[in-house]
């Protein structure tokens, strides 16, 4: 099977929920990426075969075929095409794993894997909400659905909560967990190892290109008096990921389009797994995907040397290092989501970015990024640095 490569993957800082980049058509920062990408490449615009671009709010702004617009907000010619894929939070995610797919088959030699998503200004559940304004319908979850589970509707909320007890996570651990998040990413912001990725915007007052949710001046006391969202349960807003607003995109090649286009890899694609499981609990499932994704790579966990298991909720990476006995220091080094923020759909690639950069920056050689989603699905990829 042919080899699929990264050339180049790159972010915007993270916006807080009405910050910094609310200001920004969400359109407009997916073509900023694009854009980004062409930038620092060199790759000719018109080689570009396709844009694959993960959204989960696909309303308002980000409708009416959300991809193409960020291709016609970008520089690119208006003959590259794009399609919008949604796999939930791993919707970029899986806009990586089709593009490597694309050029593992030899049917596409470059692809741009990417996504965007701007909470503040298409906010979450907000198409969900569109048949209750309408008064029709009675919403996604239908009632042969309901009638299965036992359940009116599947909430992420209820499934951390469910993952914490399973895996006993008290409120405490969440929380230092947390702290640990802000910690290492402000450290890592103050050591410049974010600014290779970071692709700047300009905003009101300048540039946008620090991650405005990271708290340094962080304590457990503060996080510890934050409200539980559920009454006896351990997560709070300030152990789960943050409202984002942000757009990402990597550059997947083949071979061939190494060669042709003189282009240098970062890294290689290893292998790529998507699995599913129980709807219900929803968040376990990263833990049977990376089992799967180092089974089909013939690896073991202490081969990999960095991991970026989405921060979701603190309870998610918490229980994937339990479940395989991972090396907790090997686990988002430069802080997650918590600290950084969750910008949905454009978190896959977004975590990539981190990922290979970090990997690069430390000399080493393989990393797997794995992160839950809606339904009870999960993706893994694993990179090899070059």
């Amino acid at each position: 099977m042919a080899e699929a490569y990264i050339v180049e993957a790159v972010r915007t800082a993270g916006g807080k929920r009405n910050g910094r980049l609310a200001g920004w058509h969400p359109a407009d920062m997916g073509g900023a990426v694009l854009d980004a990408l062409v930038a620092r490449t060199g790759i000719d615009p018109a080689a570009i075969e396709d844009v694959i671009l993960g959204c989960v709010t696909q309303a308002g702004e980000q409708g009416f075929a959300f991809a193409r617009n960020a291709v016609l907000a970008s520089s690119l010619p208006e003959t590259v095409p794009a399609v919008t894929i949604d796999r939930q939070c791993g919707s970029s995610q899986q806009a990586v794993q089709f593009a490597a797919q694309a050029v593992m088959s030899g049917t596409q030699d470059v692809v741009i894997a990417a996504g965007a998503e701007s909470m503040s200004r298409v906010p979450m559940f907000s198409n969900i909400a569109l048949h209750e304004k309408a008064g029709i319908g009675t919403g996604p979850v239908s009632g042969r659905i309901r009638e299965r589970y036992g359940v009116a509707a599947f909430s992420q909320f209820s499934g951390a909560e469910a993952l914490a007890r399973k895996y006993g996570l008290a409120r405490e651990t969440l929380d230092r967990f947390a702290l640990e998040s802000h910690r290492r990413a402000a450290a890592a912001t103050e050591a410049g190892a974010f600014e290779r990725e970071i692709v700047p915007l300009a905003v009101a007052d300048g540039q946008h290109r620090t991650d405005e949710g990271i708290r340094a001046d962080a304590t457990l006391e503060g996080i510890a008096a934050v409200k539980l969202l559920q009454e006896g349960g351990v997560i709070s807003a300030a152990n789960a990921s943050q409202i984002c607003d942000g757009a990402s995109a990597a550059l997947v090649v083949s071979e061939a389009a190494l060669k042709r286009h003189g282009l240098t890899p970062l890294a290689r694609i290893v292998t790529l797994a998507v699995t599913a499981g129980d709807p219900v609990i929803m968040l376990e499932e990263p833990i049977a995907a990376t089992r799967r994704a180092l089974d089909k790579a013939g690896m073991r966990i202490g081969d990999i040397d960095l991991y970026e298991v989405n921060e979701a909720f603190a309870s998610v990476p918490l229980a994937w290092l339990r479940a395989l006995d991972a090396d907790p220091d090997r686990l988002n080094v430069n802080g997650g989501a918590i600290a950084l923020g969750h910008p949905l759909g454009a978190s896959g690639t977004k975590l990539l970015a981190t990922l290979v950069h970090a990997l690069k920056a430390r000399g080493l050689r393989y990393g797997l990024q794995t992160m839950c989603e809606g339904g009870g699905i999960a993706n893994v990829t694993i990179v090899e640095a070059l």
